[in-house]
């Protein structure tokens, strides 16, 4: 691919994030209430507490299935695992409330970990055989890039790390750690159930949220957050640069998932902006269309680990997905946002 082609191709790009594509009529008025509470209440009950549910379960098997087939290659606990982990990347934009009391989504997922963090902490816990793996209260004081389905990964996937130290201290690791993404996931149910979703479905002066354009704006961070996280950290990560391309930063290419990662999220974003945007039906299709288009560009990549960046024919591929995703984002700020009368504000990826 040349240099003049990759041009084209970013002004093309360009062009679709301003061109007059993007529902640019003057949006409707904000919805007001019964419309808004109802939206919330769908957000609540067909969006978030079915996520929060299937991760707590996850986990919960997860630790099961750990205490009797802990061995990195053991395919019941590889399933298990697997499993899980889709739960957390199904429900990762949801970083608020409940999952930010207690650093719980950094406990449940360190990544990216530019330092390799994890690893070296990991290494030095099997090589001393320590003992703050005994328990899940001990465990939980180590440093968070050495928690969580990261971490689990490195112990199930790693080729350094899946036979190092002692086998029945590593098995003891793995399932510490498995216990604690399930005492975490747990918690976090927990918060929901007995206190968020309510906070969540009635906001007023006193409570964490003032009014149901507050809440409304919560959903739509989400959503917003979770495409910049997926379009600049899943993918633009391990692309690097044209001339020094990372594959290797790919996340969870250990296990195969980078670009399961991409799919399972964008999945959960597409359900989330669905239910966000049934009072514009015109925009509800678009944005349908919109994350259809994504979703076919990355099955026609077949590149499960994003390898092919490396290559400048597969570096575009990537680069024409990262922009349809980018397309999505734009309709969202431009159309969606305005259609709920709220902004993304700030948000934890702010200033990275």
């Amino acid at each position: 691919m040349t240099q003049a082609l990759i041009a084209a191709a970013l002004l093309g790009a360009t062009f679709a994030l301003t061109g007059p594509a993007l529902h640019a009529d003057t949006p409707p008025a904000p919805p007001e209430a019964p419309m808004a509470s109802v939206m919330i209440e769908d957000i609540l009950t067909g969006h978030i507490l079915p996520r929060v549910e299937s991760l707590a379960t996850t986990g919960a098997a997860l630790a099961e299935t750990a205490s009797t087939h802990c061995a990195p290659e053991e395919p019941e606990l590889r399933a298990v695992f697997a499993s899980a982990f889709d739960a957390w990347i199904a429900m990762s934009h949801l970083r608020f409330g409940p999952s930010e009391a207690e650093q719980r989504a950094f406990a449940l997922a360190f990544w990216p970990d530019p330092r390799s963090t994890g690893p070296r902490i990991l290494a030095g816990l099997l090589a001393e055989a320590d003992p703050i793996a005994e328990t899940v209260t001990d465990y939980a004081q180590v440093s968070i890039a050495a928690r969580g389905f990261y971490a689990l990964e490195l112990l199930l996937y790693d080729p350094t790390l899946m036979t190092a130290g002692d086998p029945a201290y590593h098995c003891q690791l793995v399932q510490t750690i498995a216990a604690d993404i399930a005492a975490t996931s747990a918690a976090m149910a927990a918060d929901w159930r007995e206190r968020y979703a309510q906070a969540f479905t009635q906001p007023g002066p006193d409570a964490i949220y003032r009014s149901e354009t507050e809440v409304l704006q919560e959903g739509f961070k989400a959503l917003s957050t979770g495409l910049q996280f997926t379009s600049e950290t899943r993918l633009r990560r391990p692309m690097g640069t044209f001339e020094r391309p990372r594959p290797a930063r790919a996340e969870a290419r250990r296990s195969g998932r980078s670009a399961h990662h991409v799919a399972v999220s964008l999945t959960a974003l597409a359900d989330l902006a669905d239910r966000l945007s049934r009072n514009d039906p015109k925009l509800n299709a678009d944005l349908a269309a919109h994350f259809d288009r994504s979703l076919a560009r990355l099955a026609a990549l077949e590149d499960p680990v994003f390898a092919t960046v490396a290559e400048p024919s597969g570096r575009f591929r990537v680069e024409a997905l990262q922009y349809s995703i980018e397309e999505i984002r734009a309709l969202v700020s431009g159309s969606l946002g305005p259609t709920l009368g709220v902004a993304a504000g700030f948000n934890a990826l702010d200033g990275d």
